[in-house]
């Protein structure tokens, strides 16, 4: 907005026809006079505006920075004062800063022109209608800036010349810096709105820095926080495998996030109220296990941070479930009826194969919720076969019914655990790697390795392998290898500790 076309005597330079009026041998005078105060006009502006410039670096502190506009504006204009007005989260437009000049009757006064700039953002707040960026943003239409250019105007009065300029952040405009004049020779030339225009980017710049601080110290708590999870995560899986008579066990994890929402587990199974041996008798054992282990894996649909703590529900759960001792799918029963309420609020499922290996007889129980099967290669017959029973998701209904199934185990047998990380990995070109690929390198492996280690290092290599080495699987991968050896002849215990073992 402007108004009143004739200059403004303080800000511009003298007219050399004036100087030279005063005499007609002063011709040199009057030049040098006009390129002198044309230079302290350039000096001043530079100056202001490189104070504006170091502030920027400086003050960490938003609000000292913006104390500074008002008072830059009105001096890079020569005007009376400066005014800057901010667009609140909530849609509120409110009178950030404000400066004047009071050097004589002809200007501006304070606290009249503070009254009636609040007025007029008390009014525009009320009639205005502000649209919720993503970013939580206050955005308004042109017509609404117009809208609050017009009421500062008619609230400063007729006889002010006002000036307004837009604040934008990221193409959203953030507020307003307004200029003014009470002079009635004052006019707002195109300099002068370049020059108040300037300090409004370099206050958007400043109000941007402060935003991404925000949200940088808001990440930081994040990470902050996710690294807690992820750690808790690791913590709650097994963090060595149990020593099993006759087996040979290896498991690994990889999230795609720092927190997932894979899961296994190993846990010592009682039958008929019979406790696990003590650590005393294990190691009159020789470190092996003759009590049945149970061998979990699940998958929690998705990933990220509400994976992870439907995962560390589910292990609690299902810890408490194997404690009563019932079968593999009783197990899988009343974790489905334990955890459905919940899972059904959080819009997620679980897949879950629940296992039980009985070192004794080399028998594995298992049941499954919808899991990827395990592979077992039967070395007799080297052949690979699918271990599966039926059995729906948990969480998917109330009443879901599981299925029992065991299989006989002989040594070199190897089993591999897996999840859809493994198969739903993709390449660089979206071929997936599929459960083909993945038995015949599971085939491969239990002919070219002796140990569980290997067979599993071994298949997490082809997967990488497959999407190529400097990429990174976009789901959670984790897998299990239990492999059946030669069972070792107990050694021959004195009486009294076969008493205490019975």
């Amino acid at each position: 907005m402007s108004a009143a076309p004739a200059p403004h005597t303080s800000s511009q330079p003298p007219d050399p026809a004036d100087l030279l009026a005063a005499g007609d041998n002063t011709p040199v005078f009057a030049l040098k006079e006009l390129v002198a105060r044309l230079n302290r006009e350039q000096y001043k502006v530079q100056d202001l505006l490189s104070s504006l410039g170091f502030a920027l670096r400086s003050f960490k502190n938003l609000n000292q920075f913006l104390e500074l506009i008002p008072l830059i504006a009105t001096r890079v204009a020569d005007a009376d004062g400066g005014a800057l007005v901010l667009f609140r989260p909530n849609g509120q437009v409110r009178l950030e800063q404000l400066h004047c000049q009071e050097l004589g009757d002809h200007r501006c006064q304070v606290r009249p022109i503070r009254r009636a700039l609040e007025l007029a953002t008390r009014k525009v707040t009320g009639v205005l209608t502000a649209n919720a960026t993503k970013d939580h943003k206050v955005e308004f239409d042109p017509g609404a800036i117009a809208l609050l250019d017009q009421t500062v105007a008619d609230s400063l009065g007729a006889g002010v010349r006002v000036f307004g300029a837009s604040i934008l952040v990221n193409e959203v405009e953030r507020g307003r810096l307004y200029a003014f004049c009470c002079a009635p020779d004052f006019a707002w030339t195109s300099k002068r709105q370049k020059l108040v225009r300037l300090v409004a980017d370099q206050t958007a710049v400043a109000i941007d820095n402060a935003d991404l601080t925000v949200e940088l110290r808001k990440k930081e708590r994040l990470d902050r926080e996710l690294e807690i999870g992820a750690e808790i995560q690791l913590r709650l899986l097994p963090r060595q495998y149990p020593k099993i008579q006759g087996v040979d066990l290896a498991a690994r994890c990889e999230t795609a996030d720092r927190v997932g929402g894979d899961y296994y587990d190993f846990i010592p199974v009682c039958r008929n109220g019979s406790p696990s041996l003590s650590r005393n008798a294990q190691t009159k054992l020789g470190g092996t296990e003759t009590t049945p282990w149970s061998i979990a894996i699940g998958d929690v649909m998705g990933k990220g941070v509400p994976a992870g703590l439907i995962m560390t529900m589910t292990r609690g759960m299902l810890r408490a479930e194997v404690l009563n001792g019932h079968s593999p799918a009783r197990i899988l029963h009343h974790l489905n009826r334990v955890m459905y309420a919940d899972l059904e609020n959080s819009h997620r499922f679980v897949t879950l194969f629940y296992s039980e290996y009985d070192p004794k007889t080399r028998i594995l129980s298992y049941s499954n919720a919808a899991h990827n099967p395990p592979l077992l290669w039967q070395s007799r017959s080297d052949q690979i076969v699918a271990l599966d029973t039926e059995g729906m998701l948990i969480g998917l209904d109330a009443n879901s019914e599981f299925n029992d199934a065991q299989i006989q185990l002989y040594p070199g047998d190897t089993i591999m655990f897996f999840t859809d990380g493994f198969t739903d990995a993709a390449d660089p070109r979206g071929q997936r790697f599929e459960e083909d690929r993945l038995r015949d390198g599971f085939y491969w492996a239990c002919h070219n390795y002796d140990n569980a280690q290997g067979i599993l290092n071994h298949l997490f290599d082809r997967v990488q392998e497959f999407i190529g080495s400097e990429n990174r699987n976009s789901d959670d991968m984790t897998g299990i290898v239990l492999r059946i050896t030669q069972e070792p002849q107990l050694p021959d215990l004195p009486r009294s500790t076969a008493m205490q073992l019975a």
